[in-house]
């Protein structure tokens, strides 16, 4: 247990989502025989109690880092002068975490409540607690500190989509408030593509694999090689994403729930003919896979959830929106023909049934290899190898925050007559 709190804790920091060391890093419980803690920390008093009230085996507190500090931040105190609740509407969170409740105390017994019902929890406490003050995300998990990682980490990027999402909502309505533009004016220069963190502009594109594959441990090789690369290059929220490579009439398909930086053994050969029930453990869009390789005739297929990708795939004219019949199920029901940078935009769940993924995505790629799916992510193709499919997931990303930027500015000007902010 030592060796996996102190793994997860690590991995917030390398991800940019906490500091590495110090007080504001991340701590991390696990519990075995003995309750350990990645480190010590005058939280651990109040965060052992939640141990004491829940049916549980760890939980992360994670104080985020710059800009997701400031982000969940204004959202949580939005929040608490609502409804308690923090609603974003992207696919990760419309699926597994449906909305993010906030606290304003550091109370074990309101952490609690709040995490009986939901798989995470944000406090927002005032200055002046003599044991905590600031902004955090609590996260637990039964079986490991995975899912706690995962979730804090989920929260974290469906934060930063709704807060961007929002603001160019209110910029179209002429309602963003002085509050929401000083953030945005403080976030803004983390933004610029030449500037940001996790950007992948300026940054050189990796040597990968060059196909086709012959065998299979070099299928195993290149998949768990794009997996990792995704991850390194800020193309996902946590690990959720996947990979497949088909050959000689077998789809290699990383596994549901695996983390795509660490797909080693978590990579199942899927015979297309329905010969094995290898499929069982694959990914949830298995389906969609299979049929996207049936129509495209591609070898490759990566799947990733790149922030302003996912932010812009669900713009909309807001006034058009207000009368749309569709407006609740916009991510499964969307009638219109949308694009982004003239790459299709289209509606879809994970799963199989009539709005599912597998029905609509195969469709939807024509002359380009890449589709992105409403409040979900981006699909892109490769032929013999993942070189293509990894190239394009980034132009899309880079191209997308290009472009908001530019959005913004235009509306910005047109209401205010702001200063530049590309």
């Amino acid at each position: 247990m030592d060796k996996l709190v102190n793994k997860y804790a690590n991995k917030l920091a390398a991800a940019g989502l906490a500091e590495k060391t110090g007080p504001l890093s991340p701590l991390v419980g696990g519990l075995d025989d003995t309750l350990v803690w990645n480190r010590k920390g005058p939280e651990t008093k109040v965060l052992e109690q939640i141990f004491e009230g829940l049916n549980i085996n760890s939980l992360v507190f994670l104080r985020p880092k710059a800009p997701y500090e400031k982000i969940i931040r204004f959202l949580a105190q939005a929040a608490l002068s609502a409804n308690g609740l923090i609603e974003p509407k992207d696919c990760e969170t419309r699926t597994f975490l449906h909305d993010l409740p906030v606290v304003n105390q550091f109370s074990a017994d309101k952490i609690i409540r709040a995490l009986k019902k939901r798989k995470s929890v944000i406090i927002d406490v005032p200055e002046g607690n003599s044991t905590f003050s600031g902004t955090a995300v609590i996260a637990h998990g039964t079986v490991s500190p995975e899912q706690g990682f995962v979730v804090v980490s989920s929260v974290c990027f469906a934060c930063f989509v709704k807060f961007f999402a929002d603001y160019l909502e209110d910029l179209q309505l002429n309602r963003a408030s002085k509050t929401c533009h000083d953030l945005f004016d403080d976030l803004s220069l983390a933004l610029t593509p030449s500037r940001t963190p996790d950007s992948t502009v300026g940054m050189e594109l990796p040597i990968l694999a060059k196909g086709p594959f012959s065998t299979e441990e070099q299928i195993y090789a290149a998949i768990v090689q794009a997996g990792r690369k995704t991850v390194e290059y800020g193309l996902v929220d946590s690990y959720f994403g996947n990979v497949s490579y088909c050959r000689d009439n077998i789809l290699y398909i990383s596994q549901t729930g695996s983390s795509l930086d660490e797909l080693e053994g978590c990579i199942d050969p899927v015979p297309l003919d329905g010969s094995s029930s290898a499929g069982l453990t694959a990914s949830s869009e298995l389906t969609a896979h299979i049929k996207t390789i049936a129509h495209t005739q591609c070898d490759a297929i990566l799947h990733g959830h790149p922030k302003f990708s996912v932010i812009l795939s669900m713009d909309c004219d807001p006034k058009e929106k207000a009368v749309c019949p569709h407006r609740n199920h916009c991510h499964i029901h969307c009638p219109k023909k949308r694009t982004l940078n003239q790459v299709p935009i289209v509606p879809g769940e994970v799963g199989t049934g009539p709005t599912g993924l597998c029905n609509t995505l195969p469709k939807a790629f024509g002359d380009l290899n890449h589709v992105i799916v409403y409040g979900h992510g981006v699909f892109t193709l490769g032929k013999n190898d993942f070189s293509q499919a990894f190239d394009t997931l980034v132009e899309v990303e880079t191209n997308a925050r290009i472009t908001y930027l530019k959005k913004v500015q235009q509306l910005r000007n047109a209401h205010q007559g702001a200063s530049s902010i590309i």
